[in-house]
This record gives C-alpha cells, sequence and structure tokens, in this order.
C-alpha cells in the first residue's frame, strides 16, 4: 500500500498547517453523535458525491503525548494498527498466539541486557553504540539469532496486507494514516453499501487488534527515520532545531521518535498507551458522504457502541513552554544549497492571534507576495522563501525559510527578512492588498469544503485540535484582521530576544543536491519531495494509480503555500504511471 503523502507530510511536521479556516459563505452542519462509552461521531450527509463515504477516525494523541524513553509510540501505533486482528492477517491464530509470546520472551531479555551491561559498557567508554549488534556479548549474540528466527518463522502463518485487501475487494480505497505532533488519523472512501464492513473493521481493530510483528515492525520505522530524517540533506539538523527551539515542551521531539527509544519499547507499555488513548472516550469517528444518518447511526451503536470505555481518561499535557529570553542560533553543515530559518515562538490552535499571523504568511507568500517580490524576483538572492504560521494544539511558531540563489548567503536572506519585519511592524499593509489575500484565503478555503475526503480531514483535525465547530467560527475572524492587528502581533512575536536561527551551508568538498523544484514550492518540502520521488519510482502502475487518486483528492486540503507542492508530485507521479504504460 503506497503511503500517503499526507503522511509523508505530517511526519515532516506539516499536518497543523492543513488547519486553514474555511469560506464564510458555506457553513458545514454536522451531526453530534456520542456513544455511551464516550465515543464521539460527526456526522456529515452530503450527495454531490453519490455512492461514496469517506470515512475515518482519530485517536486524540500525538507525540505531545510522550515522554522520554518512549518517543515515537504514536506513530509506531499507526504502523502496528494495520497488522489485523485475530480474525484477520494470519492462517493460525493459535501458532500466531505462540510466535507473539515467545518473541516477547526474547526481547524482552535482550532489552534487560542492553540496559545493564550494555549501556554500562557504553558509559564506562568500551563500546559506541550499545545497541550495535556488533559490540554483542555472546548471550546476546545467541538471543537475537533465536528472535530472528521466530520472526522468520511467524512470517510463514502471516497473510500480509489481509486488512487492506478485505477493503480493496469491497471497493474501499485510499485506505491509509498519519500521525502528528498532536494527533493519528486513519481514514478511507468505501462505497455508501460497504459502510457496516467499515463500522466492523474499524471497530474490530480498535477491540481486537493483535499488533503481531511487534518487533519486526521496528526495523520498517527504522529505515522510515533513516529515509525520512537521516539521508535527506537538512533531516537530522531541522530535527535538532526542532530540540533546540522548544526548551520545556514535548514538541521538542520529532514525530517519529528518538532511535534509542523506538529500540526499547516494551510491550507492557505499549499495551498501556493503548489502554489511555486508544480507548473510545479518547476518539472521533468522522462519516462524510451519501448515507442516511439514522441507518448510519444504527450500525455504529451495534459495532462501536461495544468498545469498553477506557478505565483512565487520557492525562493533560502540562508542560508548557516557557517564555524565551534570548535568541539562539545554530550553524551547520550539509550536502546542500546553502539555507537559513527564522523562527519565532508564537501562537497556538484557536488564539485569538493565530488569525492575523495567518494573514500575515498569506501576505508574505506566493508569487504576488512580499517574499517573492523582494527577495526572488527583486534582489535575486533566493531560489525559494517562504513564511507560515505554524498552529499546534499547546503551543505555535512562525517561521521564515529560504534557500540562497547564486553567490548569495543565508545571512543576506536573513537581512532580508528583517526589512520585510521593519516595513510590517512600521507600515499598515494597504487595505487593497490585505483584501486580496483575504479574497484568495476565502476562494482556497471554499475549495477545501468540494471534496468529502477534504472535509473529513478537517472536521478530524479541528475537533482533535479543539473544536470542530472552528470550521464555522473562524472565517469572520479571519475577515475581521486589520492592517493595525498585522502590525501588532508582528511587534509583539518577532523580537530578537523571541529569534532562533538556523543557518545551513555547503559541507565542504560536498556537492549540493541539486535544486530542480519550482521556485513557488517551499524550501523545506525539497528533502521530502526528494525521498518521495524515490519511493514512487519503484511503485507499479497499479499503485501509482491509487497515489494518484489520493494526491487529487488531498489538493484542495493543503493552504496555498503548499499546494505547489502537491501539484508537483501528481505530475510526477502521472508521468512515471505513463511511461511505465507505454512500456506496456
Amino acid at each position: 500500500m503506497p503511503r500517503s503523502p499526507l503522511a509523508v507530510l505530517a511526519i515532516a511536521g506539516f499536518a497543523s498547517l492543513l488547519l486553514a479556516p474555511v469560506a464564510p459563505a458555506q457553513q458545514v452542519e454536522a451531526e453530534e453523535f456520542v456513544l455511551d462509552n464516550g465515543m464521539t461521531f460527526l456526522l456529515v450527509p452530503r450527495y454531490e458525491e453519490p455512492n461514496t463515504i469517506s470515512a475515518g477516525w482519530v485517536a486524540k494523541v500525538g507525540s505531545v503525548n510522550e515522554r522520554p524513553g518512549i518517543t515515537g509510540i504514536s506513530h509506531f501505533f499507526e504502523h502496528m494498527m494495520f497488522k489485523g486482528t485475530t480474525t484477520i492477517g494470519t492462517d493460525d491464530v493459535a501458532a500466531d498466539q505462540e510466535f507473539m509470546s515467545r518473541q516477547k520472551e526474547v526481547k524482552d531479555r535482550i532489552n534487560e541486557l542492553v540496559w545493564s551491561g550494555q549501556y554500562q559498557r557504553y558509559l564506562r567508554g568500551e563500546i559506541e553504540d550499545p545497541w550495535d549488534a556488533a559490540n554483542d556479548t555472546q548471550e546476546l549474540k545467541l538471543l537475537r539469532a533465536e528472535l530472528r528466527d521466530l520472526m522468520e518463522q511467524h512470517r510463514e502463518i502471516i497473510v500480509k496486507n489481509q486488512f487492506d485487501q478485505v477493503y480493496t475487494n469491497a471497493g474501499a480505497s485510499g485506505m491509509n494514516a498519519f500521525t502528528s505532533n498532536d494527533m493519528t488519523f486513519y481514514f478511507i472512501n468505501v462505497p455508501s453499501n460497504k459502510f457496516e464492513l467499515w463500522a466492523w473493521m474499524e471497530s474490530d481493530r480498535l477491540n481486537d487488534s493483535v499488533f503481531r510483528e511487534f518487533y519486526a515492525e521496528r526495523d520498517v520505522v527504522h529505515e522510515e527515520r533513516r529515509m525520512r530524517l537521516e539521508s535527506s540533506p537538512t533531516g537530522e539538523l531541522d530535527e535538532q532545531f526542532d530540540a533546540m527551539f522548544w526548551q520545556a515542551s514535548p514538541y521538542s521531539w520529532s514525530v517519529i521518535g528518538w532511535p534509542t527509544d523506538l529500540n526499547s519499547y516494551s510491550r507492557e507499555q505499549f499495551d498501556a498507551y493503548f489502554n489511555i488513548y486508544y480507548r473510545p472516550n479518547n476518539l472521533v469517528g468522522i462519516v462524510v458522504g451519501d448515507f442516511q444518518p439514522e441507518e448510519v447511526k444504527s450500525q455504529i451503536r451495534e459495532y462501536f457502541g461495544r468498545l469498553r470505555r477506557g478505565e483512565k481518561e487520557p492525562p493533560p499535557v502540562v508542560t508548557l513552554e516557557v517564555e524565551q529570553i534570548a535568541e539562539k542560533r545554530m550553524y551547520g553543515e550539509c550536502d546542500c544549497q546553502p539555507q537559513v530559518e527564522v523562527r519565532y515562538h508564537s501562537v497556538g490552535f484557536n488564539h485569538r492571534d493565530s488569525f492575523a499571523l495567518d494573514i500575515l504568511s498569506e501576505v508574505l507568500n506566493g508569487r504576488t507576495g512580499r517574499l517573492y517580490k523582494s527577495m526572488i524576483e527583486g534582489a535575486e538572492i533566493a531560489s525559494s522563501a517562504q513564511a507560515f504560521q505554524n498552529s499546534m494544539k499547546y503551543a505555535g511558531y512562525f517561521s521564515f525559510r529560504g534557500e540562497v540563489k547564486g553567490d548569495a548567503t543565508p545571512e543576506d536572506l536573513e537581512r532580508g527578512w528583517y526589512a520585510e519585519l521593519e516595513r510590517l511592524k512600521n507600515e499598515p499593509v494597504d487595505e487593497q492588498e490585505l483584501q486580496k489575500v483575504k479574497n484568495q484565503v476565502s476562494a482556497d478555503s471554499y475549495r477545501r469544503l468540494q471534496r468529502n475526503t477534504a472535509l473529513l480531514f478537517q472536521l478530524g483535525m479541528y475537533e482533535a485540535m479543539g473544536e470542530w465547530e472552528y470550521i464555522n467560527d473562524a472565517p469572520e475572524k479571519m475577515l475581521a484582521v486589520t492592517p493595525e492587528d498585522l502590525m501588532r502581533v508582528a511587534n509583539t512575536y518577532f523580537v530578537p530576544t523571541n529569534r532562533n536561527v538556523a543557518v545551513f551551508t555547503r559541507r565542504a568538498g560536498s556537492t549540493a543536491t541539486s535544486n530542480d523544484f519550482p521556485d513557488t514550492i517551499p524550501v523545506e518540502m525539497h528533502d521530502q519531495l526528494r525521498i518521495f520521488l524515490d519511493e514512487v519510482s519503484d511503485y507499479d502502475a497499479d499503485s501509482l494509480g491509487k497515489l494518484a487518486e489520493q494526491l487529487e483528492g488531498q489538493m484542495d486540503m493543503v493552504p496555498p503555500a503548499y499546494k505547489p507542492a502537491l501539484e508537483y508530485m501528481l505530475q510526477k507521479v502521472k508521468e512515471r504511471l505513463a511511461a511505465l504504460e507505454g512500456a506496456e
């Protein structure tokens, strides 16, 4: 199953950038339906796409809910929730359970030996990496070999991707999921007459997930981390910049987590996490499309009503970010074109200042925006330059990022950014310029309501962040932003003591990755696009066709600044698909 490009964006930290308000001309009427076990459903019957339902559910859990020792576990859950149930995913239920039990015993013993003896050897300076098999004792070598053998035998009775196959055989499409800092979202499109199948399948995996391949899947996630962070020109630098930026907040680690934590999860920790965050009182179901509400509610009661409420309520996230009192700077070298990011602490989801900051980013972005005119087209010092407000659930930031052009330096871009800030702080944005931005935001937001899938995502994400009614309430607040509001937020947040700067220069002797992306694509997405293009080069025609369908469905969901990236993805997928079909 090809990974959703939306999932790629989410892991890169862009899921919250999809949270943009909608046009005021259209109100979304969602019926809120709550089961006795606490699970909430949002139902939106609409008939523009006949015989199709977009359905999904959101767990209100992401990396912000983790702690040191289990970082990345929310994303790991996303992987494990596709492994099937007692009835889906294996040819032999009894042997399946026996293999999982034996693997657990061996892995628990490996962890004990690594955390004790190997960690002590590491701390004494005797070995470089306590988890590296090259440093294993004889006992560890034997245990690892036993675990590998058990996993190989287990694979013989596993039916790979059976969960997806059941859906595909029933005419469903686009099954996928993503994890962000604040949520984990599972979604699919099903024919209207297969809604009951969806209700059974999804409630069954919430009620009876087996989590087979619990230890083998870590290798998959390690490889994902390698591709998305360690092998990208700026991936690990960006991860360190995040860790520097957030002093206290759990937003300081990446969604994919730290490698040693990924190695260490125990089954007991995993089950405890599930029993807190994947119980119905922490879940929201969303159903959008061609259905009859009373029929759907009856099936929801029958299947999701059997889920048991969690014995423990999810604990609140209590560690808030502290005020930054001094500028922080980071310098790094990479095999990349020199670039700079300037980031400021700002505000979270639905904060009263978030609307002015969103508008401010649109004043700066796009071919008619100030950054393009001053840095790309004007001074010709940047090949790309964007600014964005990222409003997460508990905090947020406003960031400028640019990649140099020609003989320019990151310092040239930084100075150019400060010049733009001075204008914003001291000169009111012209009413005509502001109205043009508002018109464009409204038009793009309205288009995001035209497809079932796009509406599904917005409702689910808004509800996970705080309240789905944001989809209706935010437009008035966006349109009410004044030039004075823009000056006020610019002077409030864009101050030197609140500033974090990352300067990346080309490593001596290295050749920068060629930048052949359109200049409208944000520089922070270049690495993800390169990974994406590498991945799809191995896809067959069927997988490419499904991926093209997903991209087209997500096209109206992203903010204007990020739409060119999805358009570029879709173009490359279609080119690859045409080449395969031509060869055939």
